[in-house]
């Protein structure tokens, strides 16, 4: 998988192909040949594609992978300062602080809005617990804060609740 310093600079070469197709262009206008409407075609199709991979040069392409972390599915996202995540129910305490580390890593964006005085972004982590038949019960697990505006923020606020992983019933036994 090509990094996104790898898109800046095949960004740089198309953006200089870009340009020596403008240059053929002016000069297919200026003597008058026959094909000059297809270069201004062709010269704005490599701008388009300039752009897009300058823009993928912008953020990352390929999630981060915390050693530990568990699978999760993000169910709610504000786009804004909240998000929340599920995971299995048979979690553990160490397993939930690498996902909940992951997920913030996975989930910052330059683009989420602040609103009010908040700049954080909180990312909850719940399972869903069936007590019994026909009823589901969220139970929130732990959560995460970190800084809406630095990639690299190294105070994230981790917070697990273990009285709530603790009281998660164990899974019954299917080997029969």
């Amino acid at each position: 998988m090509l990094s996104t310093a790898d898109f800046l600079v095949i960004a740089k070469w198309f953006g200089i192909t870009t340009l020596a197709f403008a240059g053929l262009m002016l000069l297919s206008f200026a003597f008058k040949w026959g094909f000059r409407f297809r270069l201004v075609g062709v010269t704005g199709f490599m701008g388009v594609l300039t752009g897009g991979l300058f823009a993928l040069s912008l953020g990352p392409i390929v999630p981060t992978s915390v050693p530990g972390a568990v699978r999760y599915v993000t169910v709610f996202d504000s786009g804004a300062t909240q998000a929340v995540i599920v995971v299995p129910a048979t979690i553990t305490e160490t397993e939930l602080d690498a996902t909940l580390k992951q997920a913030a890593s996975n989930l910052f964006s330059p683009g989420r809005l602040g609103r009010g005085g908040d700049r954080q972004l909180t990312i909850l982590a719940r399972t869903v617990l069936h007590p019994e038949e026909g009823v589901s019960q969220p139970l929130v697990l732990g959560q995460i804060k970190r800084s809406l505006r630095d990639r690299t923020d190294e105070n994230l606020d981790v917070t697990i609740y273990s009285d709530r992983l603790a009281a998660i019933p164990p899974a019954p036994n299917t080997d029969s």
